[in-house]
């Protein structure tokens, strides 16, 4: 199963400092530690993912071995990245140069040194309407370029780079080990087959510049918070000639003022009168694409739902609209006059007299009460 990248575990970009990283793994920590989650096994992996996660991320060499190569430049056990040989690399090549000198194959050359480019992930957060809409942004990602002092050859203008002495310049070394000729990755020039005497000073030898670029993202019509658009060729440049990763733009949603989604339904709350609530009314409503007027009967009640068909978010695969759901508050009178005082305390007195037509609530609940006591 191949390891998730480790900035993407922690939620964080890949332009992230020390202290935010840190942040994002003691909130990971705190809510995946194994004490807060007893026989817990999902927890219990999340929790280790974090910790090597930030064990390789606070580590400013591992972190820049990771940012270059990927996986492949802290993990030895995958026999790729900078030094790296491990075992298995070198039983396999044993065993191909076993069977290319058996049937005249001359072996498999060596393994290949050629890596994609590490995938990057970037958090875009947008409004509702942007994401009912649809929307182009324009976001600055990091980037590598070639070094336009050496342009690309990694050593000090008026130098070059020499083959290296220890594999002649193959990026591979053989080694004899009993009966098997194994045959390994230089670890001199890691595989590259040369070195270079004098780096360049704004590159540090590495042939490329780290830059911003700026990128246009489309984002479809109806798309929801946690989902994820993705731009094939846009991350982290790959390794001697690999293909470039891919970029991830994570789409989060700022929450509104008067809206809340759900899925493809928008919910808001509407406050009422007791007036238009007891005799009825119409009342204006917000939607997406402007004010609506609703029909409120009389005699509703608070927490009464309204649906309006169709003036929801479109679905950004079937191109469905969902519905608004209007949940009606009514709402209590505050900063009353004498005058309006006393026509509620007259309501009141004119009320009591019948109260099981004008109240039928209060009574039935009244009535539950009376049962639950044994009355």
């Amino acid at each position: 199963m191949s390891k998730r990248d480790y900035y993407e575990v922690l939620g964080v970009n890949r332009d992230a400092g020390d202290d935010e990283i840190k942040k994002a793994y003691r909130k990971l920590a705190m809510k995946y530690h194994p004490d807060r989650n007893p026989d817990n096994k999902e927890a219990e992996e999340k929790f280790k993912e974090a910790k090597e996660a930030y064990e390789m991320l606070s580590d400013p060499q591992k972190k820049a071995a990771y940012d270059r190569y990927g996986h492949a430049g802290v993990d030895p056990s995958m026999g790729a990245g900078p030094g790296a040989q491990g075992f298995e690399g070198g039983f396999a090549d044993a065993f191909g140069d076993i069977f290319g000198d058996l049937f005249g194959g001359g072996g498999r050359g060596g393994r290949s040194n050629v890596y994609r480019g590490a995938d990057l992930r970037y958090n875009l957060e947008i409004t509702l309407e942007e994401a009912a809409r649809g929307a182009e942004k324009t976001i600055r990602i990091p980037t590598v370029e070639e070094c336009g002092t050496c342009n690309g050859s990694g050593a000090k203008p008026g130098t070059h780079p020499k083959p290296c002495p220890t594999c002649q310049g193959h990026g591979q070394v053989r080694v004899q080990q009993g009966f098997f000729s194994i045959q390994q990755t230089c670890p001199k020039c890691h595989g590259s087959g040369k070195i270079i005497p004098d780096p360049c000073r704004d590159c540090g030898g590495a042939g490329r510049t780290k830059k911003q670029k700026t990128l246009e993202v489309k984002i479809p019509a109806g798309i929801d918070d946690g989902m994820r658009l993705r731009h094939a060729g846009h991350g982290e440049p790959g390794l001697n000639g690999g293909p470039p990763g891919d970029l991830y733009v994570e789409i989060h949603i700022r929450k509104h003022a008067v809206f809340e989604r759900d899925h493809d339904d928008l919910h808001c709350e509407m406050p009422i009168s007791i007036t238009t609530a007891a005799l009825g009314g119409e009342i204006e409503i917000p939607t997406l694409e402007g004010m609506a007027r609703l029909k409120i009967p009389a005699e509703t009640q608070s927490g009464k739902v309204f649906r309006l068909r169709g003036k929801g978010i479109k679905n950004v695969r079937s191109h469905v609209h969902g519905d608004l759901m209007c949940h009606v508050v009514v709402e209590t009178p505050v900063n009353l006059t004498e005058r309006q005082k006393e026509l509620l305390r007259e309501f009141e007195e004119i009320s009591s007299g019948n109260a099981t037509r004008h109240n039928p609530k209060a009574q039935g609940w009244m009535d539950k009460v009376r049962d639950f006591f044994g009355g």
